[in-house]
């Protein structure tokens, strides 16, 4: 239960889509690793009466194919007690499926049905977003007791597809809840439910490297130090983080590479670049593909655009504000660090001091 710590807002929206006696189709984002499953499945678990999570895009030998997420949602179906049918060959087929399996055992209390990671089952010319259209819009806007839940990491596709949609599926959408990284009170309470006793500098400093998101708060061990517990997720040889930069931006984006490069770029320079500025660095086109990066970036809450004091508006600048990514870039990226313990026995050099000025004054900023 420890991830619950500080949703009580989020929790009592769920709780009154719930109760609410009317159709509801509710989507709930933000960042990767943020806690959406998790506080999903803790609030609603008990009344889910279908539950299916897309296939992550993040394989090293293929891309996952719209066969491959068809499968994955017909085996969903099985596993909730559908049965005689054969696999769909399409999405509509599959949300058809879908209705017939929820008509069946539909006893007249709420029915929850929870899709998670929304926005990788849509790959590439599967008219995946047709099919879920005609799934709410034909048959699950008239079921009193159906409660529709969608969830996504990838922002700007959840944004894009249904929270602005500007298609069949406008203003469809009943409720919608970003979660964001929990703050620095409620990092306090999260390490006091797990008995890891930290000071409030600790705290802060954990902060500046993990950014307040749960998933990777989780793994701290009470047993050891701070140090010691960065060092086992970053520098150990099985380090639980130590392929997570490539893992966010993979699962997230479909041109992970060109994200990554503009992170990258954003990590060398606190203040950002403009515009223009950005793109002759990534040496990419300053045009309406390169805006589209920007703005998913953005969305996922990894960077963000602002004007420098004393600046014009037409002089807009981009940042990296996301902790992680900051401590990823510049103690991990290209460094190759074999030493295990390499954070305790590093603290006071000039460099990890340079970066906690810039990590601590972005925690002021953000919080």
């Amino acid at each position: 239960m420890c991830e619950i710590i500080g949703r009580k807002n989020e929790i009592a929206e769920l709780k009154r889509y719930y109760n609410s006696g009317r159709a509801e189709f509710v989507a709930i984002y933000g960042r990767r690793r943020v806690g959406k499953t998790f506080l999903i499945n803790e609030v609603l678990h008990d009344n889910m009466v279908f539950h299916h999570t897309g296939l992550s895009p993040y394989d090293r030998q293929r891309k996952v194919s719209l066969k491959d997420q068809l499968q994955n949602f017909y085996f969903s179906l099985i596993r909730h007690g559908m049965e005689g049918v054969a696999q769909p060959k399409s999405w509509m087929e599959a949300f058809f499926m879908l209705e017939r399996f929820l008509e069946t055992s539909d006893n007249g209390s709420r029915q929850v049905v929870f899709i998670d990671e929304l926005p990788w089952m849509d790959t590439t010319r599967s008219g995946f977003l047709t099919a879920l259209e005609a799934f709410w819009n034909g048959w699950g806007n008239t079921r009193h007791n159906l409660m529709l839940i969608v969830c996504g990491s990838a922002t700007s596709w959840m944004l894009d597809n249904l929270i602005n949609n500007k298609g069949g599926l406008y203003g469809r959408l009943t409720g919608e809840i970003k979660l964001y990284p929990f703050t620095l009170k409620e990092c306090e309470d999260f390490y006091h439910s797990r008995n890891i006793q930290m000071s409030r500098y600790n705290i802060v400093q954990a902060y500046m490297i993990l950014g307040g998101i749960p998933f990777y708060m989780n793994f701290f061990n009470p047993s050891l130090s701070l140090a010691q517990n960065i060092d086992a997720l970053f520098f150990s040889r099985n380090a639980k983080l130590g392929d997570e930069f490539n893992r966010l931006f993979n699962s997230i984006f479909g041109q992970a590479e060109e994200c990554m490069d503009i992170i990258r770029i954003l990590g060398k320079r606190h203040a950002g670049y403009t515009r223009q500025e950005l793109a002759e660095k990534a040496k990419m086109n300053a045009n309406g593909g390169f805006t589209k990066l920007l703005k998913a970036l953005i969305g996922s809450d990894f960077i963000i655009k602002y004007v420098p004091f004393g600046a014009s508006k037409r002089e807009e600048h981009y940042k990296l504000k996301d902790s992680f990514c900051w401590f990823w870039l510049h103690f991990k990226e290209d460094k190759n660090i074999k030493q295990e313990d390499y954070w305790q026995h590093h603290l006071k050099e000039s460099e990890i001091t340079a970066w906690r000025g810039i990590a601590f004054e972005e925690v002021c900023l953000q919080t």
